[in-house]
């Protein structure tokens, strides 16, 4: 909103805000401004905040504008024909269209009025008056013209003396002008001209998104290329790593291999052992005993001896 946009979202708003009803004019005002200090252009909010909320005859002057804008073009067509008369001092013509200005004013200031009762909000004599005053300084004065027909008026317009071709009214609004209406041929010139500036546009977007893709794209594969020899890397350590266990399985399993066979020869040692011990057992107990009866038989003969002596 900030900058050079900051105007035209003014008159954005404004257009919105005085066509409302003047009951909704704050409540909607203030969401505006709101949001633009939300968006960081405190200017903007600040401008929104001074708008002021309507009278009631600005409104049904503003409504007026904007629901009868078909009657307000040839209307104040009729003031710059006043003016051109009065300085030509034509007393005939000033008298014909004084005598349309009455019946114009009284006209829009009676669709005025129906246009706030139908809307639910019906005008007070005095406001109808404000609304009468406002038309004729519309007439008199061709900038208070211009803001009439914009419908951004806050109160009713008042020319200070009759019309002498001169501005009577002073200043009448500080909110940034819509550029006036152009001929028709103007006006589609300008739109194809629009029309080719905003295909211009699109495609320079189209363009300006297709090119940022692009570059996202080489990012992204330049990224996946290095995920790529990353783990091209982690595949061939662990390759290594898988050569490495396989060497260190295949030693563990010649270890093993050797240890069944000591185990088996240990075996085989375990039982010739045993046999041995028990063979050697057996004969020990063996002589024991023998040893055991020969010592009988040979104490037996020597108390045999002894007996016969």
């Amino acid at each position: 909103m900030a900058g050079e946009d900051a105007p035209t979202e003014l008159g954005t708003v404004a257009d919105e805000l005085y066509g409302l009803p003047p009951a909704r004019f704050t409540a909607v005002r203030n969401t505006h401004a709101q949001a633009a200090r939300k968006a960081g252009d405190r200017p903007l909010a600040d401008r929104i905040t001074a708008l002021r909320r309507p009278t009631a005859a600005a409104w049904a002057a503003n409504l007026l504008a904007r629901e009868r804008q078909d009657e307000i073009g040839p209307f104040l067509q009729l003031g710059e024909a006043l003016r051109q008369a009065h300085r030509a001092l034509d007393g005939e013509q000033l008298r014909l269209l004084s005598r349309r200005q009455r019946e114009l004013v009284q006209a829009l200031s009676r669709q005025a009025g129906r246009l706030a009762a139908d809307a639910g909000h019906p005008l007070s004599e005095q406001a109808v008056q404000e609304v009468e005053q406002t038309l004729h300084a519309a007439l008199a004065d061709p900038d208070a013209g211009a803001a009439f027909a914009e419908g951004r008026l806050t109160k009713p317009l008042s020319a200070t003396v009759d019309i002498t071709g001169r501005p009577t009214t002073g200043p009448v609004s500080d909110l940034p002008r819509r550029p006036p209406k152009k001929k028709p041929a103007e006006a589609a010139e300008d739109e194809q001209r629009a029309r080719r500036e905003a295909q211009r546009q699109r495609r320079r977007e189209e363009a300006g998104r297709a090119g940022q893709q692009a570059r996202e794209a080489e990012q992204e594969a330049r990224a996946r290329e290095g995920d790529a020899e990353a783990a091209q890397e982690d595949l061939d350590a662990a390759d290594r790593h898988r050569d490495e266990a396989q060497r260190r399985l295949a030693a563990l399993r010649e270890q093993v291999t050797d240890a069944e066979e000591a185990l088996r020869a240990a075996r085989d040692d375990q039982a010739r052992a045993r046999r041995r011990h028990r063979d050697a057992d057996r004969a020990a107990r063996d002589a024991r005993r023998q040893a055991g009866q020969a010592a009988a038989h040979a104490e037996q003969l020597t108390r045999g001896l002894e007996d016969g002596s």
